[in-house]
Parts: structure tokens; C-alpha cells; sequence
């Protein structure tokens, strides 16, 4: 089915013909990225979940960060854009939508082997991004989280679903994670800039040691505070739980040399990370067969293991974190 969707689409651009065996590689745990090769070129094709692209939003939340995109292209901030043909970034094939990119050769590092430099590098990139606008004058109240745990933990337990276990052993975790949540988002400063909150290392490739961000379909307006918070936070290992704070003073340092809007008090909203949450809402959703694809429920039943996890780790390490945190 895809390799003929992938072969009309390169028909109707106009590309050429496919000349080898489509290639699955990682795209990730939202979409699914091949490896499209024509005589000519290579092209890495990005085919976007159907179940996403469902969502009412999911069209203008797509077309701005194509437009944010290009501010940060111009920029000569690296990374890997989509190709656009006839000013359209996104393409429809059917009812399928994909993104074409030009095959880089470069790699994703190993979560485990990531190295100072590389955070300096990555939080530098991510200041040159908050840098580009001066702040858009919003003033909103904080949207608070709001899960109805007990509606997921009653519907596990009534499908017999494995999630239940999961949910019922760490409620207490979770119900305090979410207060925590809250609390910092209250104590957010009034600033927004473009960002890319979802600029971790498993989007950021290295060629010849330069690092390019790749995955951007999450740029959007947001407040820079929190995303430096989080960010920090996964490039030292928070999210394989296995932390070096190391390398949360050197994702800062090359964050603070492109951007600095005096904040200092990180430690004080510590409770931002716990917005896992959201991501292990999503996932206790796939998990319980909101989707009819199979491949999807067990991403969901193992994403609800893998971010379970990842909550109890980063409450086992909040002391020695904000630690580090206030020395900033």
C-alpha cells in the first residue's frame, strides 16, 4: 500500500521513478519516515499519522510551524527544512499527508553518549531561535492539567487492559506530578518567542559534528523559560533516566550566549517536567484502543511503561536537580 502511495506521489511531483526498495527507517513515535531513493537523488519521506491529522487543529497547527519554519531557514539556524513544491511544504497523496526532505548523512546520537559540547551546541541552537523576535505581548492565565485519572484507571480495569496495573500502582506519583505541574505553570513569566519545544536529541542530527535540528512540525509560539527547563533536562539524560547534571550547566551556557532574558529562578519551576503527564495521557489513550491500529495500541502500552518510569525517576532526582538549578 505505502510503496504504491510513495510511487504516485514521486509521479505527480514529478521526481522520477523509484529505482530501489522503499526503505522504512525511524520516524519516530508519532509518524513513519521511508527512504525513497530515485536515480537522481535520495529523498527521506515523512509520512504523517493519520490519527493526528484527523484533529481539528491539525491543519493550522501544521501550516504555522511551516511558516515558522522558514523564518528560522532564513534565519541560517540549522536545520533540515521540507521541501516545498509549488509554495506547498505539506503534500496530500489520497487522504494521506507527507513531507519530503533531502537524505542527509548524517546521524542521531545515542542517548547515552551524548557529550557536553553537544548540549552547549544544542542549547545554543535553541537560544538563536528564542532570540529571533522580540517577545509578542500575550497575557494569558496559565492552562492548568487537568486528567481525569480516574476515568482512564476505571476503563483499564474494566477492559482488563495492562495499563490498569501501571496506573493503579502509581496513582499517588501521578496526582502529585500533576499538582506540581500546575503549581510551576503558575509561576511562569510573561514571555513568548518562537520555539521548538520539541527539540530533544533524537531530533537533532550530527554531520561532521555539526548539528542540524530535524522533525520541526511542533514550532509554534511558546514561553521560552519553560522549554529551556525541559529541554536542559532531556539532553542530560533525564528522559533514559540516567541524568548528568554536567550537562544542564552546558545546554544553559550555549543557551545564554544567543539568548538571555534574565530568569534565573529554574529551580523554582522544577514541576514544568512533570508535563510527561500529557504524553502518558496520550499514550493510556492509544493503550486502550482509541485506535484501530494495533501497532498503535502496543506503542501506547509501551509508552504508558517507558513514561511511568521516566516520572518516578525524575521525582527520585528533584533534590539534586534544582541543586544545580539555583546555581545557575
Amino acid at each position: 500500500m505505502i510503496e504504491q502511495q510513495l510511487e504516485k506521489l514521486f509521479d505527480d511531483l514529478k521526481l522520477g521513478s523509484i529505482v530501489k526498495p522503499i526503505e522504512a527507517v525511524s520516524g519516530g513515535f508519532m509518524h513513519r519516515m521511508y527512504k525513497v531513493c530515485t536515480a537522481d537523488k535520495t529523498y527521506a519521506v515523512k509520512h504523517l499519522n493519520p490519527e493526528i491529522m484527523k484533529r481539528p487543529d491539525a491543519a493550522a497547527n501544521y501550516a504555522k510551524a511551516e511558516q515558522l519554519e522558514s523564518i528560522i531557514e532564513e534565519a541560517g539556524i540549522p536545520i533540515v527544512a521540507a521541501l516545498s513544491f509549488d509554495g506547498r511544504k505539506m503534500i496530500k497523496e489520497g487522504t494521506d499527508c507527507f513531507y519530503l526532505f533531502e537524505w542527509h548523512r548524517g546521524s542521531i546520537n545515542d542517548w547515552n553518549n551524548i557529550t557536553e559540547e553537544q548540549c552547549r551546541k544544542a542549547g545554543n541552537i535553541l537560544g538563536r531561535i528564542h532570540a529571533l523576535e522580540p517577545d509578542k505581548d500575550i497575557k494569558e492565565e496559565p492552562e492548568e492539567c487537568h486528567i481525569d485519572w480516574d476515568k482512564y484507571i476505571r476503563e483499564a480495569r474494566d477492559t482488563e487492559n495492562e495499563v490498569y496495573g501501571l496506573l493503579s500502582d502509581n496513582e499517588e506519583l501521578i496526582r502529585y506530578a500533576e499538582s506540581e505541574l500546575n503549581r510551576a505553570r503558575k509561576l511562569l513569566p510573561d514571555i513568548v518567542r518562537i520555539s521548538d519545544e520539541d527539540m530533544d536529541p533524537k531530533n537533532v542530527m550530527w554531520e561532521n559534528g555539526k548539528p542540524y535540528v530535524i522533525d520541526l512540525e511542533c514550532l509554534n509560539y511558546g514561553n521560552p523559560v519553560s522549554h529551556a527547563l525541559q529541554l536542559s533536562l532531556q539532553w542530560s539524560g533525564i528522559t533514559i533516566c540516567n541524568i548528568d547534571l554536567s550537562h544542564i550547566k552546558a545546554f544553559f551556557e550555549g543557551y545564554f550566549q544567543a539568548y538571555d532574558n534574565g530568569f534565573r529562578s529554574y529551580q523554582e519551576i522544577f514541576g514544568l517536567v512533570y508535563t510527561w503527564l500529557e504524553w502518558l495521557e496520550y499514550n493510556i489513550s492509544r493503550a486502550l484502543g482509541k485506535s484501530a491500529d494495533e501497532q498503535e495500541r502496543d506503542m501506547g502500552i509501551s509508552e504508558v511503561k517507558n513514561t511511568l518510569k521516566r516520572i518516578r525517576y525524575i521525582y527520585d532526582n528533584e533534590t539534586e536537580i534544582k541543586k544545580v538549578l539555583e546555581k545557575l
